[in-house]
């Protein structure tokens, strides 16, 4: 079994939401992609009790735990502190970690204030990580079977002392058999929608599955041990592909696979087509072009802020009652100006329009050719703006999809 790992972050800043914990996140990912089994991410603030309690817990349940911050010189700095009381360990005076701190000084002309002489007091028998990116040392120790490394919470600091120090001790120190995560990236399908078609599947039990979303797209991710082949590992992912259907839009993790974001997708796909592409949007007002606009395949972008607008500057009836034959009109008058293989349209139906929702229709004319697509949008205008240029861009990829599968 994987060796579990806690990750534990120290200051006031961080529980009051002044600042956003991002060590956490990267310290995980670098532990998972490790072996470790990263079980829980704990936040405390700058109290001595607190942090006494939290980490005898720590040391009762896990096999070693990363604790950032509070390695400082001020008063709320309380980590040596803290685990001098909770492990019985006396603090003693660290020579060469004082010479390091008195050098940093030096070597920007700043005289050192006495409040820094703290940060030399480590742990008894404490194994001192060295700093050349910072003031504060940091420090490792055992106790009982619980590993504990101490980094500072600066995230620059933090992670040149994980990489120069930790990372290598805790190769050292634990068998570690890393698993394998792959991540299927989906778009225009929902959480619970995923959930239920994958439900279908028998997943071995002894492979993780978590869902990570985000507004229009939901990563799927699949991790497996290091016991499982690479064949079954194909064969598990083929079948939940097969399953979900063009909502999957690249897979990481497998290198015979399509991986990327969706522009990174949509971009080999027209690669491949070696055609161009003129776009006319409305309901994302410029995300749409902003995503894409240093593609070579992009020979121009219209941006207005209704069909009407569009109407009147090409002189094209305006169909209120239908927004489709009005897409194909304005498509056959631009078609006209541009000399582009396709043609790229993005209105708001203004018959499905209110407050809260849009209908965004699509429309994609090739060679006479027209294919269309309508999609029902939520949500606060900067929400419903990107979902559109999303979907968009995904109605895009499903037409590249069609059109070199038939040729």
């Amino acid at each position: 079994m994987n060796p579990i790992l806690e990750i534990l972050s120290q200051g006031e800043e961080i529980v009051t939401g002044q600042v956003v914990d991002t060590n956490a996140a990267w310290l995980s990912q670098e532990a998972v992609d490790m072996g470790f089994r990263v079980a829980r991410h704990i936040s405390v603030g700058d109290k001595l009790d607190d942090l006494i309690a939290v980490m005898s817990d720590i040391a009762a349940r896990a096999d070693c735990c990363i604790c950032t911050g509070g390695l400082g010189p001020t008063s709320d700095d309380l980590t040596a502190e803290a685990v001098s009381k909770a492990f019985n360990r006396s603090l003693v005076f660290d020579e060469t970690a004082y010479e390091q701190i008195r050098r940093f000084f030096e070597k920007r002309q700043r005289r050192m204030p006495e409040s820094n002489r703290k940060q030399a007091l480590l742990p008894v028998e404490a194994i001192r990580l060295d700093n050349h990116w910072g003031t504060a040392p940091g420090f490792a120790l055992k106790h009982e079977h619980c590993w504990f490394w101490f980094v500072p919470g600066v995230p620059y600091e933090m992670r040149q002392l994980f990489k120069a120090h930790v990372k290598p001790m805790m190769q050292n120190q634990f068998d570690l058999q890393p698993g394998k995560l792959i991540i299927l990236n989906t778009v225009g399908i929902g959480e619970s929608d995923l959930q239920d078609r994958i439900n279908a599947i028998n997943l071995p039990p002894e492979v993780q599955l978590g869902f990570r979303a985000e507004i229009g797209q939901v990563q799927i991710k699949l991790l497996f041990p290091s016991t499982i082949p690479q064949s079954q590992m194909e064969e598990i992912t083929d079948l939940i592909t097969t399953t979900l259907g063009d909502f999957v839009y690249s897979i990481d993790g497998l290198d015979n696979r399509s991986s990327g974001d969706l522009v990174a997708v949509v971009d080999r796909l027209m690669k491949t087509t070696g055609k161009t592409i003129a776009i006319v949007e409305t309901a994302s007002h410029g995300m749409l072009t902003a995503k894409i606009r240093t593609a070579n395949w992009l020979t121009s972008t219209f941006i207005y802020p209704s069909i009407t607008s569009i109407a009147k500057v090409y002189q094209v009836e305006n169909q209120a009652d239908d927004v489709l034959e009005t897409s194909k009109a304005i498509g056959a008058a631009i078609q006209k100006t541009t000399d582009s293989d396709c043609l790229l349209i993005q209105l708001i139906d203004e018959n499905q329009h209110s407050e809260t929702s849009v209908t965004i229709v699509n429309t994609l004319l090739e060679r006479g050719e027209i294919t269309q697509s309508t999609h029902l949008v939520s949500g606060d205008d900067n929400r419903k703006q990107q979902m559109a240029a999303l979907l968009t861009l995904d109605f895009l990829r499903r037409y590249l999809l069609r059109a070199n599968s038939i040729r």
